[in-house]
């Protein structure tokens, strides 16, 4: 992890988006992982304001849509 104190980590935003891009897919369930790694990424980026909890609480409702 970086050592910025807030928690920025431009190379690892850049890294995690370029994994997402790579495994995102025409199946939804590949959609879905790129998704999330998309959400996570957004932990690391200086620009984006999110907690893990307000990632968790994104995806379970994703994941709850994508169910019914």
């Amino acid at each position: 992890m970086s050592d910025d104190p807030d928690g920025s980590d431009p190379e690892r935003v850049e890294t995690l988006r370029a994994i997402a891009d790579d495994i995102r897919a025409d199946s939804s369930e590949s959609k879905m992982v790129a998704a999330i790694l998309y959400r996570i990424s957004d932990l690391y980026d200086p620009e984006e304001e999110t907690s893990p909890r307000d990632i968790y609480l994104n995806m379970r409702e994703i994941i709850r849509t994508k169910e019914s």
